[in-house]
């Protein structure tokens, strides 16, 4: 594709999928605009040889928009960086078709390994501002990447993904990311993890008050038996060494209750 038809492209994605452009001519504006066209410029470079030269021109374009995309990488089409300011994109990424970033997102890698070390995401994948995709693993198509999520393992197509580090909450039937562009409506694990604790607290907590409630009436009802003198417990008495209710039988001198209790309670 010619630099004519890169232009018409972008102006298609970004009218597409930023609703804050009027008119075609603001899209000159735009950092992505701008960061892709040296990319496309670098890449052809790079993928020659030219490797000073390509890194050379993909450092201007750092400096003019504040996005590194190394001109290793490669990008598929429909390509946007919405805001952009932040983004950094390593030399072994791959990047498949209709692909959104936000500010702030880095695909990078893990350490000094050599080969692939960046990140492979697939087509329809949102990213969301803020977001780390660290490593080579793939990142399926149509998936989401909440904002702020740290991402260091490989991402089902069709899923959602937040936390740090990030991990998958919702699979499945989902609309295309860059149908709705929406960031904020995704599942939160953290707060339904602690209401589910505070749930399962609540429940212990009322449990234990219905124990200590019962035993308090317990006590009262075999107080007052062995007041009037009826002891519940005289012949427990007469077959267990610990007996609850033993010292007040044997004390009291209840009828039916061993002299050996008593003093089994006094060697005690």
């Amino acid at each position: 594709m010619g630099i004519i038809g890169n232009v018409k492209e972008e102006i298609r994605i970004i009218r597409e999928r930023d609703p804050a452009i009027h008119s075609s001519m603001e899209v000159f504006l735009y950092p992505s605009f701008k960061v892709m066209l040296h990319y496309r410029l670098a890449h052809r470079l790079y993928r020659s040889g030219h490797f000073f030269l390509a890194r050379w021109i993909s450092q201007r374009g750092v400096r003019k928009t504040g996005i590194e995309i190394h001109p290793g990488a490669q990008i598929g089409r429909g390509f946007f960086i919405d805001h952009g300011n932040g983004v950094i994109i390593g030399e072994t990424a791959i990047i498949g078709d209709n692909v959104t970033l936000y500010q702030g997102v880095t695909l990078g890698g893990t350490g000094k390994e050599h080969g692939k070390r960046h990140p492979t995401v697939g087509d329809n994948v949102m990213i969301s501002a803020g977001a780390k995709v660290l490593g080579s693993f793939t990142i399926g198509e149509n998936s989401k990447i909440g904002a702020g999520s740290v991402v260091l393992e490989e991402v089902p197509p069709n899923s959602t993904v937040v936390g740090v580090p990030g991990r998958v909450v919702k699979r499945g039937n989902q609309p295309i990311p860059r149908d709705t562009m929406d960031q904020v409506n995704l599942p939160d694990p953290v707060k339904e993890d602690i209401s589910n604790l505070q749930h399962a607290n609540s429940e212990l907590i009322n449990r234990l008050l219905d124990l200590e409630a019962e035993v308090r009436y317990l006590k009262r009802t075999e107080e007052k038996s062995c007041e009037e003198g009826k002891c519940a417990y005289r012949e427990v008495c007469r077959q267990k060494e610990r007996c609850h209710e033993k010292i007040k039988c044997c004390q009291k001198g209840q009828e039916g209750c061993p002299v050996s209790c008593g003093e089994k309670q006094t060697e005690s």
